[in-house]
């Protein structure tokens, strides 16, 4: 009769231990400053850009929403790493890219807000009003 041997390691899943609190906020630490500098370094090419474009509106315009889109992708980028972090069970990780993600949010929200003030809707084009006149005179009622 035959055992199995009581040694054999256990795979671990991720998920199925906390993050060490020290490796969790050092993670968290460099991730942030990462994902900062890599926000302003993007934000200050974009800015360039338009400023490069010397008034020209229409690479102005679409520097504005290449820097708009560029956000919006950094946006999403830090939310998958915020999930990756609650898989791994690393709390000040997720607290973080939480932070940068709200931070990122905040600048799109402001951004928008900006392009909106700038291009207003125009107002609607008055309705033709036709007043049918069976009379053939010059004053209709």
């Amino acid at each position: 009769m035959t055992h199995a041997p009581a040694d054999i390691p256990r795979r671990r899943r991720p998920w199925s231990n906390r993050t060490p609190t020290g490796a969790d906020v050092t993670i968290a630490v460099l991730l942030f400053l990462l994902e900062a500098v890599v926000v302003v370094l993007g934000l200050f090419g974009h800015g360039m850009e338009e400023w490069a474009a010397q008034g020209d509106r229409e690479r102005i315009e679409a520097a504005e929403l290449a820097g708009r889109v560029w956000l919006s992708r950094c946006l999403v980028a830090a939310m998958l790493l915020a999930v990756v972090a609650m898989v791994s069970r690393a709390r000040w990780t997720v607290v973080s890219h939480l932070l940068v993600a709200a931070g990122i949010a905040a600048l799109l929200v402001l951004d928008q807000h900006d392009r909106d003030r700038s291009h207003p809707t125009p107002e609607p084009r008055p309705a033709l009003e036709f007043s049918l006149c069976l009379s053939g005179g010059d004053r209709c009622g």
